[in-house]
């Protein structure tokens, strides 16, 4: 282990944010970036988590952090991209951590990760499917076509056969319901409901 290999990763790990995530090629949809979409999908897995009363959470954070960083090295593919490509991702996560504290831990959660087979890694997986979703409902939301483009085939193939979790169900439906503004629009504390534009308020401007 060396300190030096531990500030390389660090810095990797600070690029992360500089990558697009590929779907932006469908008609330039303003999506995260992937260290945005990876801090979300860290946030909807430890949801799921609670909800079920399942899994390791410290475990499901450090996978949900992990699950798209060898990204740094491979790049990232869309649904028609990955028909023509072979990305080394299991390399890319043995080189990137070579050598750093964190070498044989990330080795072992990405390998697990992968597989499918734990109760955390079928969450995290659950997460980044979710994550998506929320993407596609705000897109909608700003006038952008692709969630309506991408929504029957999602419909009939992730819902029913790629979420593991009855949570991340129930998720996905309260997802397409849901308007995106409503958690400022709703809460109690804006201005139209408790600030200085109240009705009967005396402040303004």
């Amino acid at each position: 282990m060396s300190l030096k290999r531990d500030i390389e990763l660090l810095f990797e790990i600070g690029t992360f944010r500089h990558l697009d995530r590929v779907w932006k090629q469908f008609l330039d949809p303003s999506v995260a970036n992937n260290a945005e979409h990876s801090f979300r999908v860290a946030w909807i897995a430890l949801t799921i988590a609670k909800a079920e009363n399942a899994g390791n959470h410290e475990k499901i954070l450090k996978m949900a952090m992990l699950h798209d960083l060898p990204e740094t090295r491979c790049g990232d593919v869309h649904y028609i991209s990955r028909q023509y490509v072979e990305r080394k991702e299991d390399e890319a996560v043995k080189d990137m951590f070579a050598e750093t504290v964190h070498s044989k831990e990330m080795e072992e959660l990405f390998r697990e990760y992968e597989k499918r087979e734990s109760i955390e890694s079928k969450i995290v997986k659950d997460a980044d499917n979710i994550d998506v979703e929320f993407e596609l409902r705000e897109q909608e939301a700003k006038g952008h076509s692709i969630g309506a483009a991408l929504r029957k085939q999602r419909e009939e193939m992730v819902r029913p056969h790629k979420l593991y979790t009855e949570t991340a169900k129930k998720l996905w439906d309260e997802i397409r319901k849901s308007d995106p503004h409503d958690w400022h629009v709703l809460s109690s504390k804006n201005r139209f409901k408790s600030g200085d534009w109240k009705p009967g308020s005396k402040k303004g401007g």
